[in-house]
């Protein structure tokens, strides 16, 4: 990995403006996000609800990192290295499944749920299975959201469950399931997948079926300059929902009005599912928008939560995890049609996936110069790259000359 040409690059951005062409297509660049940005953050993993009895496990990749996270004895979560202490096989496939032990499917070593080596054959008397446990990783929850980090030391996270779990706990994940699941293959680096997701900019043309609903005018923190505003606002006060803005330079979360007569982010803008999340104010409370840095954003509404995951593959290619969450109790064909509840960002996602590559194109051009980010319309933008810059730039000053 060439540090030096990344401290370059870096030092070449001009305030306000996007990123040299190296951090956008170069594999050195790649590797270093790997360990400067999702090697020392705190990363959305996914929800509670997939996880919710004994012995439930998801298995996920970061990267080319394999992640698990497991429910343990006493109802208590874990997060580990995917990776056998034998010779480094896979233990879980990525997915979800229920085990009531963790056994390798290479040579059977055995491991229980809270990650301790229970068996490994024919490896001699002085063989210490105490010594050959799983590698864990930091897990937090807030609100039935989960969250991980392989850093040894990770970054302060009570501020951020304290000022998050109230407006996310009366949108009701801990009595959620996932009712629809998508992965977008997208050839384009997770960066310029990220830029993209955190503007609206490009709503209006890319996406006329979003902006029926949503406030394509929004500004950083969704103050718009319409009329239902401030009586949404003051109806929020009134029913003791919680709206912010809350926020660190690694998360923010707020709730804002959708557009008029608008009730959820679905097609028609009306509710998909007929067995409520959140049944305060009759249902019509806007959206919770929440966002965690480097790759995660999530929409709450009244009847269901939608959540958008780039996992960087290489330096040209991420993959967009969408998934639908309704009430435990909703059932399919009778409370929600699952095509009609993940119609709306499933067509998004896909205008997405073609602007985003075309982008990637653009920036692999001899000609490409980084431009200056709108201030206006594309805040989140320029909030989500200089926080990548500012995270890149210790990094680098920690390592070796």
């Amino acid at each position: 990995m060439d540090l030096g040409a990344i401290a370059s690059a870096l030092g070449q951005r001009g305030p306000g403006h996007a990123l040299p062409q190296f951090l956008y297509n170069s594999p050195d660049a790649f590797g270093f996000d790997m360990k400067a940005i999702f090697g020392t953050s705190w990363l959305f993993a996914g929800f509670e609800a997939e996880v919710r009895k004994r012995g439930d496990y998801l298995s996920l990749m970061v990267g080319d990192w394999p992640v698990l996270i497991v429910r343990g004895e006493e109802g208590r979560l874990h997060a580990f290295h995917n990776s056998c202490r034998h010779r480094g096989a896979m233990l879980c496939a990525p997915g979800s499944g229920n085990a009531a032990r963790l056994t390798c499917p290479y040579h059977r070593w055995t491991y229980g749920l809270s990650g301790a080596l229970l068996a490994a054959g024919r490896m001699g008397v002085d063989f210490d299975k105490a010594d050959h446990g799983l590698g864990t990783l930091a897990i937090e929850t807030v609100a039935g959201a989960m969250f991980i980090c392989f850093a040894d030391t990770p970054p302060n996270f009570e501020t951020m469950r304290r000022e998050l779990t109230p407006l996310l706990a009366p949108h009701g994940l801990a009595h959620a399931k996932v009712a629809y699941q998508s992965t977008l293959i997208e050839y384009a680096n997770w960066k310029l997948v990220m830029e993209n997701a955190r503007e609206c900019y490009h709503c209006p043309s890319g996406h006329p079926e979003l902006s029926r609903t949503f406030p394509v005018q929004a500004s950083a923190h969704f103050e718009a300059n319409y009329d239902h505003a401030e009586a949404f606002i003051a109806r929020m006060a009134a029913l003791g929902l919680p709206g912010g803005p809350v926020e660190e330079a690694w998360w923010q979360a707020v709730r804002f009005p959708l557009n008029p007569g608008m009730i959820s982010m679905t097609i028609d803008g009306l509710p998909a599912v007929a067995r409520p999340m959140c049944a305060i104010g009759g249902g019509d409370i806007g959206s919770l928008r929440w966002a965690v840095e480097p790759n995660a954003f999530c929409h709450s509404t009244s009847d269901h939560t939608f959540a958008f995951t780039a996992m960087p593959i290489s330096a040209r290619e991420t993959h967009v995890v969408a998934k639908w969450l309704v009430h435990e109790d909703a059932v399919a064909g009778v409370d929600y049609d699952p095509e009609v509840l993940a119609d709306l960002w499933t067509r998004t996602n896909l205008q997405d996936k073609a602007l985003a590559e075309n982008n990637q194109r653009g920036v692999n051009s001899p000609g490409y110069r980084p431009g200056p980010y709108s201030a206006e319309a594309e805040s989140l933008t320029l909030r989500f790259t200089d926080w990548y810059c500012a995270t890149a730039a210790p990094y680098l000053d920690r390592q070796p000359a």
